[in-house]
């Protein structure tokens, strides 16, 4: 069965599927997107993306192209129409299609919606041939990485050196401070030398991630102790455990940073134990999970 997508109010085979040239997101980046894993035909945490999603759109003064209700609806009928019940869904806004000219249109035009699905594998039950290795890389974004921005030049260039090395995340650090910011495409974590859960503040410099808040509800929940603090790549040697999270990464161990091993190089405890939490909140049973 072809792939179906929505295109600015119409649901087509993704072969058939096209956006205009001078759509401003094509040309400039000028748009905001969004990923979200369906699990057994539920979308996990969509509130908290859709929310991120009116929350990037009005720190870049584009509207929403259609009511909140509405686009539920679009995500929907997109899985339907794709037979996916066990995937990720991408949606994208641009400020639409108007003649090349840095400053936006004169005169305002229809942001421009698109939607797609893919299948994915149905979530991990083993955390053990989850784990995996990132490298460190200095952080060259633009400055207000809290915004959800199809700009993705030097993530996907970070992301290409973790590759060329084996890696599945590159975790990005402030080279004037040394201080850690987060990955590529995911929220960094560690267990540090002290046994504490830490992951960096909410601020410009990185997104706020929407795994990361579902996870930290759910310790929240559970009366599970986190420190939202900065930490330095140092503190990143010395931690005892290192995980990251995101739609797709989920709770994700990461036993070797730039070849060496984090704590003993296993899997640890507490990672352990947020994987299962994380994993009963997508399958909606986390009061279980203490």
């Amino acid at each position: 069965m072809s792939k179906i997508a929505y295109v600015n109010g119409r649901y087509l085979p993704q072969s058939e599927a096209s956006v205009n040239i001078e759509d401003r997101g094509y040309q400039f980046g000028d748009g905001i997107y969004e990923v979200v894993h369906l699990h057994e035909g539920r979308y996990i945490d969509e509130d908290l993306h859709l929310a991120r999603l009116e929350r990037s759109l009005r720190e870049i003064a584009l509207p929403m192209p259609m009511s909140r209700g509405a686009l539920s609806m679009v995500l929907r009928e997109v899985a339907q129409r794709n037979r996916v019940s066990d995937g990720l869904l991408y949606m994208q806004v641009t400020r639409g299609v108007s003649r090349r000219d840095h400053a936006f249109p004169s005169k305002p035009v229809p942001p421009a919606l698109v939607v797609t699905i893919r299948r994915i594998a149905p979530y991990p039950t083993d955390i053990d041939k989850w784990q995996a290795s990132a490298i460190t890389l200095p952080d060259l974004r633009w400055a207000r990485r809290d915004i959800k921005s199809v700009n993705l030049l030097p993530n996907c260039l970070a992301r290409q050196k973790a590759r060329e090395v084996g890696a599945i995340e590159a975790i990005l650090f402030d080279e004037a401070t040394g201080m850690v910011t987060e990955g590529a495409a995911t929220t960094f974590w560690i267990v540090d030398e002290h046994g504490a859960i830490r992951t960096r503040h909410l601020d410009n410099v990185i997104l706020p991630g929407c795994t990361r808040a579902a996870l930290m509800k759910e310790l929240d929940l559970l009366g599970l102790p986190y420190d939202q603090r900065e930490f330095s790549l140092d503190d990143v040697k010395r931690a005892r455990e290192a995980f990251i999270t995101s739609a797709t990464s989920f709770v994700k161990p990461i036993t070797k940073i730039d070849g060496a091993p984090v704590g003993d190089g296993k899997v640890g405890p507490v990672v352990r134990r947020l994987f299962d939490i994380f994993a009963r909140h997508v399958k909606g049973d986390v009061k279980n999970a203490a």
